[in-house]
């Protein structure tokens, strides 16, 4: 099968930017090979190279948009927008086309996994062999096997563990035959051996800035724990495959796992390392803040080399290993207009297209729900998190593309500033309709006017696919931008965020709604009010761009039901995470996706159709796991009825 066979990297493909310590002068490198074979990794050269090459490999899964989009539309938080093509729509299920072996993005994980996982055995067969190669290094090599084959078995069932030389043996030719291992097998042979090898030997603090350790390996394990106790446990009695009974290889039941699954969160919570929760929401997806101590795990960029950024800093083709996740939830703000005279004879841009977190490339391919903004987010007052998490105000920034005007007009023919407000989405339905006929002096883009305000709105329930709120957090930053725009047209020199020290708290609390036996202090409503407190804490308004310390904690923790449930937990877990690549996974892990995401609301594909829409899916049991892609099919010799999850065949 050619694609287990270990891939050819070449250029900037096997680079990435580790620091050393807190240094930035001394850089992991790793020089392109076509080719490993087992002696390579018989030497501390081949041993660092080949690690790093694990690193580097997270950024053609993460940050990619169309693998992006596989973990997100189809859920409660996503739809596709107006722009979307096939890729985009077809993940909706929505009656926009079937998801296919061909159309389903989720090969971006399965292609680029594969060789990750090889190279890794590879290091873990060889590298003991090197006497200057001490255990940790090689733990990193098990953490990186065990963490994409935990993808893959959440993603597409039961994975192979051989790859052409015998399971978990580094393989160095390529076969065109494979067989599939079930769940169980790929749980208790690969991924929890792995992790518990991981967390025996890996540092406490990382080897390298991003780098594995302890309470990394830790949160995998307990995420592994937790997840494959709900497999066991299957309540919704969803398919598997390839077909396996719903029995522990070790006899152990879906109890024992939910308690493994706390007992080794809260060991990471109470032996945390140099981790922690940042001091409020803002702080953790802040541009100016990132690789902060509460981001564990990321794939990185950088925007101060294109060879270590693996990308252009000026321009993007939209392929990895670029991270251009970001643009596919940005409407074309650019196509907002506001005048230079009072007659409204001649417009101008005035939200320009700009490399600016607030903004960024435009593409409008995925759109939040309305429900996200009116229910998820219910709590705007108190909670920081939506705050947090949208861009809702567009502020005027032409004069940084070259425009002169001192002011522009605007909704009721009032003037604005450079920097004050264009467009808001307002936090709530006003209590005065919305004029969006605004007949006088009309938004090109169909917002409407509220009495008395210069920026032009739109409602909750005036989102649509073509008008909505930005991701914020996704959004790029710069720091050579200069007075202008900077290089808005380049994929984002952010790092991708992976895994973040806040989510123990929601796996314990989780294993702990399923009946795990908790610690004093730390049941599932203590654990989740540490998130929410901390949510309630405000020390910047994002979208009114001013100094907001306050802190709203009590009322967050007093708020928290005394008695939570999993659909509570999952609520939490969208408003912590929203759009970071988590809901399929936490829907398809609970067995709550046809429950929760069958039905959505939003408006239309045109500019001023605001009336919602209620739309349904028609999700199936068997969309439970993702198709294996066609390449791969294509790669093996006979037939592959069999190789293929069913219901995509």
């Amino acid at each position: 099968m050619k694609r287990f066979y270990i891939k050819t990297f070449t250029g900037t493909a096997l680079m990435m930017t580790l620091f050393l310590g807190s240094s930035c002068e001394h850089i992991l490198e790793e020089e392109p090979r076509s080719i490993y074979e087992p002696g390579f990794f018989r030497t501390e050269k081949g041993v660092h190279g080949g690690l790093t090459s694990m690193y580097a490999h997270l950024r053609y899964i993460y940050g990619d948009a169309y693998f992006y989009n596989a973990t997100l539309t189809g859920t409660d938080e996503v739809t596709y927008a107006q722009s979307a093509d096939e890729n985009f729509k077809v993940m909706d299920l929505s009656g926009q086309g079937e998801i296919t072996s061909s159309n389903s993005r989720a090969d971006r994980l399965w292609n680029n996994a594969f060789p990750n996982i090889n190279t890794a055995s590879g290091i873990i067969e060889n590298a003991a062999a090197v006497e200057s190669i001490p255990a940790s290094l090689i733990a990193e090599a098990r953490f990186f096997r065990a963490f994409d084959y935990f993808m893959l078995v959440q993603t597409f069932g039961g994975v192979p563990l051989d790859l052409g030389a015998g399971e978990l043996k580094f393989n160095t030719n390529p076969v065109r035959v494979s067989v599939r291992n079930t769940v169980p097998e790929v749980y208790t042979k690969a991924i929890f051996p792995d992790l518990l090898a991981a967390i025996n030997d890996l540092p406490e603090s990382p080897r390298v800035t991003g780098g594995a350790t302890k309470t990394l390996a830790r949160l995998y394990l307990a995420k592994a724990y937790l997840t494959y106790g709900w497999w066991l446990e299957n309540p919704n009695n969803i398919p598997t495959y390839p077909e396996a009974a719903r029995t522990d290889l070790d006899g152990k039941n879906a109890q024992w796992y939910f308690q493994q699954a706390y007992d080794v969160a809260t060991a990471g919570i109470n032996n945390p390392g140099p981790f922690r929760l940042q001091p409020t929401y803002y702080d953790v997806n802040l541009g100016t803040n990132d690789r902060n101590s509460e981001v564990m795990l990321y794939a990185d960029h950088t925007e101060t080399s294109e060879f270590f950024n693996g990308a252009s800093l000026t321009f993007s083709n939209g392929n990895p290993p670029e991270n251009f996740a970001g643009w596919m939830m940005t409407w074309n703000y650019t196509n907002i207009r506001s005048a230079t005279d009072p007659n409204w004879n001649s417009v101008l841009s005035s939200v320009q297209r700009e490399a600016a977190q607030p903004l960024g490339r435009p593409w409008t391919r995925m759109a939040p729900t309305i429900g996200v903004v009116e229910n998820t987010f219910a709590d705007k007052t108190n909670d920081s998190r939506y705050d947090g998490t949208f861009t809702t105000v567009y502020r005027g920034n032409w004069p940084k593309g070259g425009a002169s005007a001192a002011t522009v007009y605007n909704a009721n023919n009032l003037q604005v500033r450079p920097g004050e407000p264009i467009l808001t989405f307002l936090n709530e339905e006003p209590a005065t309709t919305i004029d969006y006929s605004n007949s006088t002096y009309k938004s090109n883009i169909g917002a409407g006017v509220l009495p008395g305000r210069a920026d032009f709105v739109v409602s909750p329930r005036g989102i649509s696919r073509i008008v909505y709120p930005g991701l914020w957090k996704l959004g790029p930053y710069r720091t050579d931008n200069g007075s202008g725009l900077g290089q808005p047209n380049a994929a984002s020199t952010r790092p991708f965020n992976i895994a973040k020290f806040s989510e123990l708290y929601f796996i314990a609390a989780e294993a702990a709604v399923k009946g795990a036996t908790t610690q004093a202090g730390m049941g599932a409503r203590d654990l989740i009010n540490v998130i929410r407190a901390r949510a309630g804490k405000w020390r910047w308004d994002n979208n009114g761009n001013a100094a907001k310390v306050q802190d709203n904690s009590a009322a967050m923790i007093a708020a928290t039901p005394a008695n939570i449930d999993i659909n509570y937990i999952l609520d939490e877990r969208s408003r912590e995470y929203y759009g970071e690549g988590y809901r399929w996974y936490d829907l398809v892990r609970t067995q709550k996706w046809i429950e929760l995401a069958s039905t959505y609301r939003i408006g239309g594909m045109n500019y001023g159709e605001h009336t919602p829409q209620t739309v349904t899916r028609n999700i199936q049991p068997h969309h439970y796991l993702r198709p294996i892609p066609q390449g791969q099919l294509d790669a093996m010799e006979g037939t592959t009825d069999l190789f293929q999850n069913p219901g995509y065949n």
